[in-house]
């Protein structure tokens, strides 16, 4: 993964209006806002924004509960090797405090939803790892000697604690790669999975499902291969979309129903800068019946891609699995109206269900990661030294939504602005939450109108306010 943050161009989407319960009428609006130079840092604003019958603002934002898009499904993090490590390093009480900050649903807390873990280990491990290594030479096709040995030392208390905060999060796996001797070139790095070993593989996933079952944790769903276009990670695997629609359709797929599995199967994982890869396999019937949907990042391409797939099949769903936002550490003015709008504001007004940061925690030298091929400058949405916790642009960018944005919530109608990028969303229990992204250098004033009245708000220089009523 690439720890830059790329710009994207936030399209314009058709509003299909469906009908919906009107709830009683507003009378005041709560303001959440953070600003570049951390003076107000997901702040609860002290005076109330009042509705009334008409503002003075020359933009209005309107929304619209009778536009009604896709469900919501969470946004959160990736809990890495690395997160889970630097995680387990903490005292128990320290680290059980930051841990209900994040996934509880009280108070303050930030009610992080979703989380990706690796399926064995990715580039922000301190080593490479399967569950299944072997000596060169050997097989074990059969996967007798498959063991989830090096997730049980951090990986999974770490996930046991969170599902004691927060029992209902979304799990999704990835691998980094197939174990070695599974590969072309017997190498945790590159080469590509050994046909004659396809079924070998789709059992090591339901080794892996199973197994984290057993340990009381549900993954709910996984996608195929992480990045399989790029070789450059430590671990990566290839997988080519004709290799991998062939592995879903005759492996994975068939081993799953005969397994009763229904974690959920999820292709691509990768930037929409090559939407043929997913639209090629969603074309075969045979690969098609056993996929939920795609997984995208966004380190290249548009955002606006998503909506093409979307509109080409709408039966299938969209998730955007990855993507990192890094900002200057200490206490220098960091992007977060550059961070929310290009990217959590740009997924999920294409049709994303769930938005996911790369990664959850590092230490101050963005560690640890693989050697030769483990990203260097992937910054944690918290820094963790010991006990210390320095919380950074993605944890800021995430708790604009996970806060405010429950599992359950759907995405509604509003129009977006030139430099005031907007989303918003329709919570189980009735709250309409509007999240604006000034990404101008000059303040905005905008009036934002719902069912008839409106309040007008003004939002500073590069900010992000969350708005809930």
């Amino acid at each position: 993964m690439n720890p830059g943050l790329a710009l994207f161009t936030l399209c314009a989407l058709l509003l299909c209006p469906v009908t919906s319960a009107k709830a009683q009428e507003p009378r005041e609006a709560r303001l959440w806002l953070t600003t570049p130079d951390r003076s107000q840092l997901l702040s609860l604003q002290k005076a109330p924004l009042r509705f009334s019958a008409s503002t003075n603002a020359s933009l209005t934002v309107v929304v619209n509960d009778d536009q009604q898009y896709q469900p919501i499904d969470g946004f959160g993090f990736a809990l890495t090797g690395g997160s889970a490590q630097l995680l387990m390093r903490m005292e128990p009480a320290q680290r059980g405090a930051l841990l209900r900050e994040l996934f509880s649903t009280s108070g303050e807390d930030i009610g992080v939803s979703y989380l990706r873990v690796s399926i064995a280990s990715s580039d922000m491990n301190a080593h490479v790892y399967s569950y299944d290594d072997l000596p060169e030479g050997e097989k074990d096709v059969e996967m007798a000697k498959f063991s989830l040995g090096p997730d049980r030392v951090d990986v999974i208390p770490i996930l046991k604690e969170i599902l004691a905060i927060n029992p209902h999060i979304q799990i999704l796996g990835s691998p980094w790669s197939a174990p070695a001797w599974m590969k072309t070139n017997d190498n945790s790095k590159g080469g590509t999975l050994k046909p004659e070993l396809y079924g070998a593989y789709a059992e090591y996933f339901v080794k892996y499902i199973e197994g984290m079952k057993a340990e009381g944790i549900t993954i709910n769903a996984v996608t195929v291969q992480n990045e399989p276009l790029n070789p450059k990670n430590t671990p990566s695997m290839v997988m080519f979309a004709a290799e991998e629609g062939t592995f879903i359709a005759k492996y994975l797929g068939p081993a799953f129903q005969k397994a009763g599995i229904t974690t959920r199967i999820l292709l691509y994982d990768h930037n929409p800068d090559v939407p043929s890869y997913p639209l090629s396999i969603l074309i075969d019937p045979g690969a098609s019946r056993y996929t939920d949907g795609v997984a995208f990042h966004l380190y290249g391409g548009d955002v606006c891609t998503l909506t093409k797939v979307h509109d080409q099949y709408p039966n299938k769903n969209l998730y955007m699995t990855e993507q990192a936002v890094t900002g200057p550490p200490g206490e220098e003015p960091f992007g977060i109206a550059a961070s929310v709008s290009e990217v959590v504001i740009g997924a999920t007004r294409n049709w994303s269900r769930n938005v996911l940061l790369w990664n959850l925690a590092a230490d101050p030298n963005d560690g640890p990661h693989t050697s030769n091929g483990g990203c260097t400058a992937c910054q944690g949405a918290v820094t963790l030294d010991g006990n210390k916790v320095v919380r950074n642009l993605a944890y800021y960018t995430a708790a604009h939504f996970s806060r405010f944005v429950p599992p359950g919530s759907v995405r509604i109608g509003s129009n977006n602005l030139e430099q005031l990028a907007n989303v918003a969303f329709r919570t189980p229990d009735g709250k309409i939450v509007l999240v604006l992204s000034n990404t101008g250098n000059f303040p905005s004033t905008v009036s934002v109108r719902y069912h008839g009245s409106e309040f007008a708000t003004t939002v500073p220089a590069e900010s992000v306010g969350t708005y809930v009523w």
